[in-house]
């Protein structure tokens, strides 16, 4: 056995103890002792296997099953430019507090800085987005498995903390099995298949809880970020009566808290002032809420806290007057009585916008994105999980459609990128075992068009992707950009129209597609199915603004009322 199959044998069978069982290949030479080891332990069945071919793809197809596994998931890639393409991955991972491994295989030290091929200085390679843990490169001697498996177990102890990782792995040649004389030591880990180091982080809240009043006339604001602390906080608002706007990654939660979580919360606070029985005393903003600029008007109009991480509490515009990170049933003591009018009164307003949205878009003509999302999640079967692309559907989601407990809904908003969106999708979608529908539009689907390239070899998710083709950047018409004044420039260099065939991309990589042109087409194309299949709603952007303009007019109505 040769030092690099020695490595790589220890490392994989560590990481099998660690409870890794989600590992994602791009192949390649330099990490080749990765690549056989990792084969065998898939073919013991230890650990589950994916092979991709592009490393952006397949760094967020390991944030995807890291999300959906709820347990930290690793990507193996060879060294240069391929574990460069890891940053936009472990950058979403990073901002969104999910554990993640990339695991990196580089040249050793006597090849850097001498013009050997592909090779970069891969040290501190995403800088602050990732934990370095550098092994050594392995030489033929003994006193190196206790190290190899120590700096495992040091690797996924991080990530099990929600932070991403990158593992640097410097491997000599040979870099496959070769004949070799036995290995100067033992290369066994603990008996009974235990880790090499055992370890448990506190999670106690002492200290950091909520110990200033909170008053009856409260709305709750709640973003993206860990689910506990969103169904913690969301029955304090269930008991004291106060009403909640929660972004779709978290109306799960907090609708399973108890709490009166509002359909069009989020088109009430863009609505304009709001009028004296809707206006709040204090802000609680739980987590990170990143969709609604109403959310944001709103900070600032009343006393703003947060309930979040520390020291990196969300508070962009600078008003939190105090920031704590856990608010639960047990601080009762510091909020006030309920007020008997706040939350009926918000609930009235919230029922005649619901009223008011569904009657215009029933009245436009179809498709809309808005009416798409509302239909969508209106439609979809209990248990499911959905993912919302970046920019427009995850936006046209939280304005119109009913919050609904029975699904778990994803979405990429760390850092809210459109790249990378399908492979987390196909990820959730395989890590949880249970059937899967993601909505995205169509720069978003062509963004990551290789999440569809998935070998004859490997497990292919049940997962429906709906694509809201309205060929370009509709998020940009509703932006201040897409004002009638700026339309010389707007087509070229915002609107970005491609007129890509979505049909034939798919029939390239052999995925079915369906073009459906009613709403009951698009109902019948979500009943669910096995395998991975495209759904493509065509749109009208040119229409987006005047929609929206009238949507905002009819809500202001409805919260006068």
């Amino acid at each position: 056995m040769n030092p690099s199959t020695a490595q790589a044998t220890v490392i994989v069978d560590e990481l099998v103890r660690n409870r890794v069982g989600h590992v994602v290949l791009c192949p390649g030479s330099r990490n080749a002792a990765l690549a056989m080891a990792l084969h065998q332990a898939a073919e013991q069945a230890r650990l589950a296997l994916h092979v991709r071919t592009d490393e952006r793809t397949a760094g967020f197809l390991a944030l995807g099953l890291s999300l959906g596994g709820g347990r930290p998931a690793a990507v193996v890639c060879t060294s240069g430019t391929a574990a460069a393409n890891l940053h936009p991955a472990m950058l979403e991972a990073h901002h969104s507090g999910v554990g993640l491994l990339a695991i990196t295989a580089d040249r050793p030290a006597e090849l850097h800085g001498s013009g050997a091929n592909q090779t970069i200085d891969q040290r501190a390679l995403f800088g602050p987005a990732a934990v370095a843990v550098d092994f050594p490169v392995a030489e033929r001697r003994g006193a190196q498995n206790a190290v190899w498996r120590g700096l495992v177990c040091r690797a996924v102890a991080q990530a099990e903390q929600g932070r991403p990782v990158h593992v640097n792995i410097p491997f000599r040649e040979p870099l496959v099995p070769t004949f070799e004389p036995r290995w100067p030591e033992p290369l066994d880990g603990r008996a009974g298949g235990r880790p090499w180091t055992t370890s448990a982080a506190p999670r106690s809240v002492a200290g950091n809880r909520v110990d200033f009043p909170l008053p009856a006339r409260t709305l709750m604001v709640v973003g993206s970020g860990r689910p506990d602390r969103a169904g913690a906080a969301a029955a304090v608002a269930a008991t004291a009566g106060w009403p909640v706007v929660a972004e779709p990654g978290r109306q799960a939660e907090a609708l399973d808290g108890g709490a009166a979580v509002l359909r069009c919360g989020a088109l009430l606070l863009a609505a304009g002032d709001l009028p004296d029985a809707l206006r709040p005393d204090a802000v609680v903003v739980v987590g990170r809420p990143t969709l609604s600029r109403g959310v944001r008007g709103l900070m600032g109009r009343a006393a703003v806290y947060g309930i979040g991480d520390h020291p990196q509490w969300t508070d962009p515009q600078y008003v939190a007057e105090h920031v704590r990170g856990w608010l639960d049933l047990d601080d009762l003591s510091h909020v006030d009585d309920p007020a008997p009018d706040w939350l009926p009164a918000w609930q009235r307003a919230d029922g005649h916008a619901a009223a008011m949205v569904d009657k215009l878009l029933a009245d436009e003509d179809w498709p809309t994105g808005l009416r798409v999302a509302r239909d969508l999640v209106e439609a979809l079967p209990s248990g499911v999980t959905l993912f919302l692309g970046s920019s427009n559907p995850i936006r046209d989601v939280d304005l119109v459609a009913e919050p609904r407990a029975d699904v778990a809904v994803y979405a990429n908003r760390g850092v809210a990128g459109i790249d990378g969106n399908l492979s987390t999708a196909v990820g959730i979608a395989l890590s949880t075992n249970v059937t899967g529908y993601a909505l995205v539009g169509d720069l978003t689907f062509l963004h990551d068009l290789n999440a569809l390239a998935i070998g004859r070899g490997d497990r292919r998710p049940n997962l429906t992707i709906v694509v809201v083709n309205d060929d370009g950047g509709g998020i940009f018409t509703l932006l201040e950009q897409g004002a009638a004044e700026h339309s010389p420039s707007f087509e070229r260099v915002f609107g970005t129209p491609v007129g890509a065939d979505l049909g034939a991309l798919c029939a390239g990589y052999h995925v079915p597609h369906t073009l459906v042109r009613t709403p009951e087409a698009l109902h019948a194309a979500l009943a669910p199915a096995p395998g991975l299949r495209v759904v493509e709603v065509r749109a009208d952007r040119s229409r987006l603004r005047d929609l929206h303009a009238r949507l905002r007019a009819a809500i202001s109505d409805a919260a006068m009322r």
